[in-house]
Order: structure tokens, then sequence, then C-alpha cells
């Protein structure tokens, strides 16, 4: 970010400069960036208004192009090819209202309180519902990075890359990363990598038989292949899981806070937010139409193995192809590190009480810190073990994180709703209509996975009466 100092005399420069020197070190930081926001919004040009937009926007982004994680990236190509494209691609174009009128509440959360989602939740319903709050976010989040490990090493292996050195030099880059820029710097970074994300759009064009009537087909029929079954279900949770996840709440709203945004961003955090959600779906469909018009109805279906998805891939469209989609697969993996890492970390140090922010000096931050490192090295660990079941293990997360998405999502909802930390900005009730009806989806399909475990003949006669 440009600097603050051009718009101001020397006199008030010397004052300001002074009085921010006095300031905690990520505090400092935090005003300087704020400072060079209100000058631009006093400003009233297009090009100022332009320029306002791209510093503002950032958390939005970053969340949803995240959540195309390593895992979801596995996710959709092992929905593809089990499924085709048949239910998927009009069931994830209904996901982006969701994601986005979820992810929105973050904003709007975070602008008007200037607290974490943790923090918030700690010192309004006490350390019990904090722990629990906080217990299921850790665990989820650990077991999140396993899946993107698992991407990350996958993907290397594609060019001969052990899998123990891959592990260690993308754990040893989300350190660097995370450790030693400040915030502003971060988010621009991670930013930066995101875009990346974007690989798998241009692969569309490397299919030989792309056919767009096949595709909008699935809109008129919206059909089920093989039909409702327990695996169907299983997936379908998956997916869930992946697109709309008890990290992104944490993440989404301790980076508006420390970005430092106030009630008077909350519409650029709405079109950032948006841009997101717009992103994420896109590139959702591109990986589902990838394996759906490729791998679907090959012998991979019972494996569900990412590396067997990318050898029938490379021998159905080319090695040159299927190379983009691992660097792809590594790329998702690389960027949710990042974030997961940094939602673990704020989310405890603002439980905790400890000193919360990217901008925060390695030595003063290493409560801060240490835990998302530990986590991380944990998981790269995970992904080493000799014949783990790393395929299973991917949309088992994703489902863990469905199951865990309606209690974050109801304290996300009772926190909107307090005028006692909102004020006037509590939702509507249209809003809370839409809030409650998620959740009874997710209880819904969770409940519905539960009983095809447990009592699979209740469940085939449930399915044989719809």
């Amino acid at each position: 970010m440009s600097s603050w100092k051009k718009h101001v005399s020397e006199h008030s420069k010397t004052d300001i400069t002074k009085r921010l020197n006095s300031l905690p070190v990520d505090i400092r930081h935090r005003t300087e960036d704020r400072l060079h926001v209100k000058f631009h919004r006093e400003k009233h040009t297009y090009i100022s208004r332009l320029e306002l937009f791209f510093m503002l926007i950032g958390p939005g982004i970053l969340v949803m192009i995240a959540d195309n994680d390593a895992g979801g990236v596995i996710t959709y190509a092992q929905t593809g090819s089990i499924f085709g494209i048949g239910f998927f691609i009009p069931f994830m174009i209904l996901m982006l209202p969701v994601a986005y009128f979820v992810q929105e509440m973050t904003v709007r959360l975070g602008a008007v309180t200037h607290r974490g989602h943790a923090e918030l939740i700690w010192k309004r319903y006490g350390k019990f519902w904090g722990s629990f709050s906080l217990g299921d976010l850790v665990i989820a989040n650990f077991l999140t990075l396993v899946t993107e490990f698992i991407g990350i090493t996958v993907g290397m292996s594609i060019f001969g890359v052990p899998r123990i050195i891959s592990a260690v030099i993308f754990v040893f880059m989300v350190i660097v990363i995370q450790l030693f820029l400040r915030y502003y710097t971060w988010e621009r970074i991670s930013l930066f990598i995101a875009v990346f994300n974007l690989v798998f759009i241009p692969l569309l064009f490397f299919l030989p038989h792309p056919s767009l009537n096949h595709i909008l087909d699935s809109f008129a029929t919206w059909k089920i292949s093989g039909g409702v079954s327990s695996l169907f279900i299983y997936v379908l949770l998956a997916n869930l899981g992946t697109t709309i996840a008890p990290w992104m709440l944490f993440f989404q709203q301790s980076s508006v806070v420390d970005k430092g945004m106030t009630k008077e961003d909350i519409k650029f955090g709405q079109r950032d937010t948006l841009i997101g959600a717009s992103v994420m779906v896109v590139v959702a469909i591109a990986i589902i139409i990838l394996t759906g018009t490729t791998v679907f109805g090959s012998d991979s279906k019972g494996t569900l193995g990412i590396g067997d998805i990318l050898r029938i891939f490379a021998a159905r469209v080319g090695i040159f192809p299927m190379e983009l989609f691992a660097l792809g697969l590594v790329e998702a993996g690389f960027i949710a590190a990042i974030a997961i890492s940094a939602s673990t970390s704020w989310a405890m140090s603002e439980a905790f009480g400890w000193k919360k922010s990217i901008n925060l000096p390695a030595r003063e931050g290493v409560l801060f810190y240490v835990p998302s490192f530990i986590a991380l090295a944990i998981a790269a660990s995970i992904t080493l073990i000799p014949n783990a079941p790393l395929g299973y293990l991917n949309l088992t997360v994703q489902v863990i994180a469905t199951i865990f998405m309606p209690a974050a999502m109801l304290f996300l909802l009772l926190l909107l709703n307090d005028r006692g930390i909102m004020g006037n900005m509590v939702n509507k009730k249209w809003q809370n209509a839409i809030g409650f009806s998620i959740i009874g989806f997710l209880i819904l399909m969770n409940g519905l996975y539960g009983l095809s475990v447990a009592l699979p003949s209740v469940f085939s006669h449930l399915v044989g009466l719809l």
C-alpha cells in the first residue's frame, strides 16, 4: 500500500508519525492502512474510488478461493468421476448464494464489532461454549490441513518430487509467509497465489469432446446417476462441507478485523465476498466438468483416489493438461494452508487473550504463530504414512466439516441477532429465515447419512418412497 504521508503537510506528518510510533507495532500498521483508506475516501474521484475498492477487497476473495482448497479440488474431481455432471453442476450454482449469504454475515459482524469470531463467542456465551466452538474449529482445521498436504504431495509427485520433500518445502513456505509479512503484504501475496486457482478453467479447452448440450441438459433433467444412495448422500455432504465450512467463518471475520475494516467498508466487503463466491463456484464447476466428461464411468469409480483420477485424465486428455491439473491441486493446497493456519492462529489467540495479528513481529507473536505451525507440521507428516487411504480420508474430512457446520452457523446467527453488539445492524427477518433454513438442510443431510449407515434398510425404504 502506498504511503499515507504524501497526503498530509510536513507538520501533520511529524505529528501523526509521533503518535503512530507510540502505538504497539500491530496497531500501528493497521492504523497506517486506515489512514490511507481515509484519505482516498475523502477524494471523491473515480480513480480514488477504484483504488479504494482494491485496497478494501481481500478477505472475501481469499476465503472463497482458499475454500477451493486441495480437499475441495479432490472432492469435486471425485464427484465428477463418480456421478458425472448431471446433478452437481446445478447444485454448485445453487451453492453460490448460500456461500455468499453465510460469509456476508461475517463481514458485518467483524466490521461492526472489531472482534474476531472466537473472541465474541467466548465473551458473549462463556468458557463452555467458547471451548466447544474453538474445539470444533481446531479439530476441523487440523483435519482440513491434512487434505491440503494430500493435494500438495500428490500434485508434486506428478513432477517427480518425493512427498517428504514437498511436504517440508510447503510447510516452510507457509511459515515464512505468515511469520515475516505484515497483514497487507500477506493478504496481497496470498491473493496473487490464489489467482492460479483459475488454471482449471482454461483446462476445459483441452477436453476432446466438450458437449455444451450435455452440460445444459443437466439443468433440464438434474438427474442423479445411480439414483439416491448412501454414497450419493456421502458425496453430497462432502460438497457441502467444501463449500461452507467452520474455518471460513472464523477466517473472514478475523481477517476483516485485522485489516481494520469499519461499518463504512461493509459494502466493499460484500462485493468482495460476492466476487469470491462467484469465482469459487465457476472453478468448482470446471473441475466437475473436467472429470465428469473424462473419468466418469471408468474403473476408478470405485477407488476414489486422486492419483487414479489424474492417470485416467492424462490418458484421455494428455500429459500437459494433467500436469496443469496437478499444479492447480498444489496451488489449492498451498493457499488453503496459508488461510487455515491463519484461522487457527486468530481463533486461539482471540479465545485465550493472546496478541492476535499478522502484523505482529515474530518475537511478540510467539503464542499467535506457534500453535498453527505445529498443526502444519503434524498434518504434513500424516500424509507421509505409507498406504494411508487418502481418497477416503479426503471425503470424510469434508463430511466432518458439514457435521460441525450447523453449530458454527447457530453461533453466527445468535451473534448477528444480538443488539448489544450489532445495534441496528442485526439480521433482518428474511436473513434469519434463510440462515435457519440452511442449518435445517445441513441437519437433514447429516441425519440422512447417519440413517444410511446405521439403518441401511430403513434408508432404502425411505428412498423408495421418494
